[in-house]
């Protein structure tokens, strides 16, 4: 039995034992009421003995009457509104049921109509809203496949052209071609790699050692890392900002670098010349590291979608580059696992600025923060 029919068998039940009390207490009660009404005439000087019973008869007979036409009436009426309730009641139901079933189909678009019943309407809001959920993580499922078939289908093109040019003579053989099929390897492992790095944050499956710790030495190490390699005279270059209160964090230090090296190499890769310099500063309970660049920036348009799996300002350049398109996707849900957040800046010509934030430990920092000879800002280019 459907739950229309059982809301439908309910109502009609209800109104049963509603009918059958009328009609039980009304007929015990009705005909004694009307007995003391003849006594009380009767005490007025009108004498009705000789019709009483011929008068008790026609009321038992007109009330049946009476109680048959209204239970007749009033049944019609009520399971005529039992059913259109119970129909109400039932049909967004069953439009989500059909929903559903398409939804099973790879049918995505459908939604339910809004309903004037508070409860159901609700109810409704919240079916779209997970319909909208479903269809975001089915249009990112096939993104993600597109992306990841193009991301690997230019190295295995190279490789396959390689190998066969090797294999009829028509290449020969050196060390430069084998370093060139070597890169090609390394740069699909590495896609592979992040892919499942990303995928297991996203599970919940990585696990995060948060304990207070100082970011100075991180920071300054990684900063004269990143310098030491730029050392061509075009190179940018690299600055630490730090203050000296700087209160301590927590967060796992293995993965704020994993963070800052992302950040810094797209830094790096997208500006020639110029400046990166990567500041701390406090804001309320939180601490915000930013990685700001002086290079090519980042279009307005593009801004929403930095974060995303696959995602380059400037695609062609960055393949050939060797980033794998997921950095930034990783690097942002490294940053929510810690308890922070993550946001960018830019305006093209200008640069970019990418700051995170981790969570603070205490207001007061141990008084270790010395930059240079009584500065906060240090070329560490």
């Amino acid at each position: 039995m459907g739950l229309r029919a059982r809301l439908f068998l309910s109502h009609i039940i209800v109104m049963i034992v509603g009918l059958l009390t009328l009609l039980t207490i009304g007929k015990i009660s009705s005909p004694r009421f009307f007995v003391v009404y003849l006594k009380q005439i009767e005490v007025g000087g009108v004498s009705v003995k000789q019709v009483r019973a011929q008068l008790i008869q026609s009321f038992e007979d007109a009330w049946s009457q009476g109680a048959f036409w209204s239970v007749a009436i009033g049944a019609s009426a009520a399971g005529a509104l039992s059913y259109l309730v119970s129909k109400r009641i039932v049909q967004p139901l069953i439009q989500m049921e059909e929903i559903t079933k398409k939804f099973a189909s790879g049918q995505l678009e459908e939604r339910v109509p809004a309903t004037e019943i508070p409860e159901v309407d609700q109810l409704a809001s919240s079916f779209n809203r997970m319909a909208d959920s479903l269809a975001d993580v089915e249009q990112r499922r096939r993104e993600l496949v597109s992306d990841l078939t193009h991301e690997l289908r230019t190295p295995l093109t190279v490789l396959k052209g390689y190998l066969e040019g090797l294999a009829d003579t028509t290449i020969e053989p050196s060390t430069d071609i084998y370093y060139r099929l070597s890169r090609e390897v390394t740069r699909m492992q590495r896609l592979v790699n992040d892919l499942q790095e990303l995928s297991k944050m996203e599970a919940g499956y990585l696990p995060i050692d948060a304990h207070p710790f100082d970011l100075y030495p991180l920071l300054s190490s990684v900063v004269q890392k990143f310098s030491d390699q730029l050392l061509a005279e075009n190179s940018p270059q690299m600055f630490l900002d730090y203050p000296f209160d700087t209160p301590l964090v927590l967060a796992d230090p293995e993965r704020v670098e994993q963070i800052l090296v992302n950040l810094i190499g797209n830094a790096i890769r997208y500006t020639p010349a110029g400046s990166i310099t990567v500041q701390v500063r406090q804001e309320y309970a939180m601490l915000w590291i930013a990685v700001i660049d002086t290079g090519q920036g980042i279009a307005n348009e593009e801004l929403p979608h930095v974060f995303e799996r696959f995602w380059r300002a400037d695609r062609s350049r960055d393949r050939h580059s060797g980033g794998t398109g997921i950095g930034l996707a990783i690097c942002r849900r490294l940053v929510e696992l810690q308890g922070g957040v993550i946001e960018v800046a830019s305006h093209l010509g200008e640069g970019s600025t990418f700051r995170f934030s981790l969570p603070i430990v205490w207001e007061k920092g141990l008084g270790i923060k010395g930059l240079g000879t009584g500065g906060r800002m240090r070329d560490e280019g």
